[in-house]
C-alpha cells in the first residue's frame, strides 16, 4: 500500500517593523527637547501659549478699570451728550432748509471725539495687559514667521485632519463648557438683583443708569474670577502640550548632535591625532632634560632645568604605561640620568602639566634630585 505524502508549503511575509512604531521611523518620542530644538520652534514662532488667559486677563482688568473709573467715565460720557443735545436747537434754528450734511458729520465728530477721550483710559490700559500677558507667556522676542504664507496651510486634506483631531474635540468641550458655566455665573449673579431690576422704570434714570453699570460691572468681575482659573488651566495644558509635542526620539538628538556638534567618530580621530602629534613633539624634548624622575615603571616625568630661562625646572615630558616606557628609552638613548622616587614621579605627574614650572612646594624635593644628577655627571 502506497502512501501520499503531500508536502506542506509555507508562505512568509516580510514586515518592516518600523512602520508599527508609535512615531515613525525614528522611534518613540522619549527625549526631552534639546536647547537647539527650542531656540528653532520660538524662531518659528512656536510657543507654549493660552489665549484664554490673555482674554481673561483683559476681561479682569476692563471690569476692574470701569469699577475704578465709573464715575469718570459716566460723568464724561453724560456732559457729553447734554453739550451735542445743547447745540442741536441752536443748529436746527440757524439751519435754512433743515439739519444739513455737513452739521451732522460735525456733532457726529463732537461726539465720538468726546466718547474716545473719555474711554481712552480703558483702552490703553487693555494694550498694555495684553502685552504684559504675553510677554508672560512666551517672554519678549517677536517674530514675522507666522505671518509668511505657508501652501502647505492650505491643503484641505491637512485641514479636515485639524478639524477632526482630538485637539480640536477638546477645544469645542472647553468652549461648550466655557459658554455654559459663564451663562450659570451670570444668571445667579443677576437673579440677585431681581428685586431691584423691577423698580427701574419707578427710579430716576442716573439711579437706573447706576445701578445696571453695578449689575454688570459685579456680573463681568467674577465672570473674570472664573475665566482667570480657566486660563490658567488652559496655560498649564499648553505647556505640557508643547513638551509632549517637541520631545525628539534618540535617533533625532543624535542627528542634531553630529549637525551641531559634529560626528562623535571623527572628531574621536581627530583628537587621536591631535594627542598623537602633541606626544611627538613631547617626547622631542626628552633629549634636552636633565633628569627623568620614574615610579619605576608607571610613571615618567622629564625635567629640565635652565635658570636662563625660568626660575625653576620645567617639565618637559612626562607619561605613564607605555608612554613612560618610551621617555625612559629615549633617555637611555640620550644618556638621561634615570631617577627611582615614587611619591615625587606621583606629584610631578598629578600637579604639573607639560611646559609648567615646578611649584614652590616641591622645590626642596627637585633640588635634591638635581642635585644628585649633577654630582654624578661631575664625577663622571
Amino acid at each position: 500500500m502506497k502512501r501520499e505524502v503531500v508536502a506542506e508549503r509555507k508562505y512568509y511575509m516580510i514586515y518592516n517593523l518600523q512602520l508599527f512604531a508609535k512615531d515613525g521611523p525614528g522611534g518613540e518620542k522619549t527625549e526631552p527637547a534639546t536647547a537647539k530644538r527650542l531656540k528653532d520652534a520660538r524662531d518659528e514662532g512656536k510657543v507654549a501659549k493660552s489665549k484664554e488667559l490673555n482674554s481673561a486677563l483683559e476681561l479682569l482688568m476692563l471690569f476692574v478699570v470701569l469699577k475704578v473709573l465709573t464715575s469718570y467715565i459716566a460723568n464724561g460720557l453724560m456732559e457729553g451728550f447734554a453739550d451735542i443735545f445743547k447745540v442741536l436747537p441752536d443748529i436746527l434754528n440757524d439751519s435754512i432748509g433743515g439739519f444739513s450734511i455737513k452739521q451732522a458729520v460735525h456733532v457726529i465728530n463732537y461726539g465720538l471725539t468726546h466718547i474716545l477721550t473719555v474711554t481712552l483710559p480703558v483702552f490703553l490700559i487693555a494694550l498694555v495687559v495684553t502685552i504684559l500677558a504675553s510677554i508672560f507667556q512666551v517672554k519678549w522676542k517677536p517674530t514675522l514667521k507666522p505671518m509668511i504664507p505657508k501652501f502647505s496651510k492650505l491643503n484641505p486634506a491637512s485641514g479636515a485632519k485639524k478639524i477632526l483631531s482630538k485637539d480640536s474635540l477638546f477645544e469645542l468641550v472647553k468652549s461648550i463648557a466655557k459658554i455654559a458655566l459663564i451663562c450659570i455665573i451670570a444668571y445667579v449673579n443677576i437673579k440677585k438683583y431681581a428685586n431691584q431690576l423691577f423698580l427701574l422704570y419707578e427710579i430716576p434714570l442716573n439711579q437706573a443708569v447706576a445701578l445696571v453699570g453695578e449689575i454688570i460691572i459685579d456680573t463681568g468681575l467674577k465672570i473674570s474670577m472664573f475665566y482667570i482659573v480657566l486660563g490658567i488651566v488652559d496655560y498649564a495644558y499648553s505647556k505640557h502640550k508643547f513638551n509632549e509635542d517637541m520631545k525628539m526620539t534618540k535617533q533625532e538628538v543624535k542627528d542634531e548632535f553630529k549637525n551641531t556638534e559634529g560626528n562623535p567618530e571623527i572628531k574621536g580621530r581627530q583628537r587621536q591625532v591631535m594627542r598623537a602629534a602633541s606626544q611627538r613633539r613631547m617626547m622631542q624634548s626628552v633629549p634636552e632634560a636633565d633628569v627623568v624622575i620614574t615610579n619605576p615603571t608607571h610613571l615618567a616625568v622629564a625635567l629640565k632645568y635652565d635658570n636662563q630661562v625660568a626660575s625653576a625646572p620645567i617639565i618637559v615630558a612626562k607619561g605613564e604605561d607605555y608612554l613612560a616606557m618610551k621617555i625612559r628609552e629615549k633617555a637611555k638613548e640620550h644618556n638621561i640620568e634615570i631617577v627611582e622616587n615614587k611619591p615625587l614621579a606621583r606629584m610631578l605627574y598629578a600637579n604639573v602639566e607639560v611646559g609648567e614650572q615646578v611649584p614652590p612646594e616641591l622645590y626642596q624635593a627637585v633640588a635634591e634630585v638635581l642635585a644628585m644628577v649633577y654630582q654624578h655627571k661631575n664625577v663622571s
